[in-house]
Order: C-alpha cells, then sequence, then structure tokens
C-alpha cells in the first residue's frame, strides 16, 4: 500500500511508519510531502494519508496518530500498548506522560537534524523503535525497566 504524511517528521511520522512496516503492511511505499499537498498526493496515487488534521489516522483529542492507528487496524500487542503512551507524550506537549518521552522526544529531534531527508531519517529511528517496542515487551513480561 501507499502511504503518504507531512514532510520533516519528527515522532509521530517515524514511528507510524514503524507501525506500518512491523504490524500493518508488509510492503508499505512512504511519501513525505508538504503538509499542503499531503490530501491530492493521496487522493492522486491513491495512498492513505495519515498524521495531518482532519483525517482518520491523525490526532484525535489527546490522543496521536500512533494510537488511532492502533485502533484502526485493532493491534493489541500488549507491548505495542505500553509503547502508545510513550510515542504520545514524546509527540504531543504531554512529555510528562511517560519517563521514556522526552528522551524520545530528544532522539527524534536528533535524528530529524542529522538525516539527509525523511526516508533516511525513517531508517535511522526504525532501530530506535525496533529497541522500545523489546524494552516494552520485557516490561509487560516482568522485566524490570
Amino acid at each position: 500500500m501507499r502511504w503518504v504524511t507531512r514532510e520533516k517528521a519528527r515522532v509521530d511520522r517515524i514511528a507510524c511508519p514503524w507501525l506500518i512496516a512491523r504490524f500493518i503492511d508488509p510492503e508499505p511505499v512512504f511519501r513525505f510531502v508538504p503538509a499542503d499537498e499531503v490530501m491530492q498526493v493521496a487522493e492522486g496515487e491513491r495512498a492513505i494519508p495519515f498524521d495531518v488534521p482532519g483525517v482518520e489516522l491523525g490526532h484525535h483529542g489527546e490522543l496521536c496518530s500512533f494510537d488511532a492507528f492502533l485502533a484502526k487496524y485493532r493491534l493489541d500487542d500488549p507491548a505495542l500498548r505500553v509503547l502508545a503512551p510513550i510515542v504520545r507524550g514524546a509527540d504531543t506537549e504531554a512529555r510528562e506522560l511517560t519517563p521514556e518521552s522526552w528522551g524520545l522526544y530528544a532522539v527524534a529531534s536528533g535524528f530529524r537534524a542529522i538525516a539527509r531527508d525523511d526516508h533516511d531519517n525513517m531508517t535511522r529511528q526504525f532501530h530506535v523503535y525496533d529497541a522500545l517496542y523489546a524494552y516494552c515487551r520485557a516490561r509487560v513480561h516482568g522485566a524490570p525497566p
């Protein structure tokens, strides 16, 4: 499937592609475009828009796009449920939501600063989300954080 979102990704627009690639779509194609072009690209390329205002897979109330993906695709993995507030806190002004949220925000900001483009940023940060997912799985299974 094809997916499209805003360029200059930091947290949610990297966390969601990670979630898509690992749990939803084995062969995703991602486009990162200027915010005012997302819906036009979505329509023209039959891509699913995410993390833009007014779409199903976007922010709703205090929840971020990562939460919307979990709900829509019924991803009930307990480790993903632990990861969700970490992402939500890092992506919104609620950084105190979890102890890990500030760290994820800092790491995501650093990767955005050093990456050549959004695809490079995504490739680099997928390792962070793989590690966070492993951390969350360990927490679910009773390992100390």
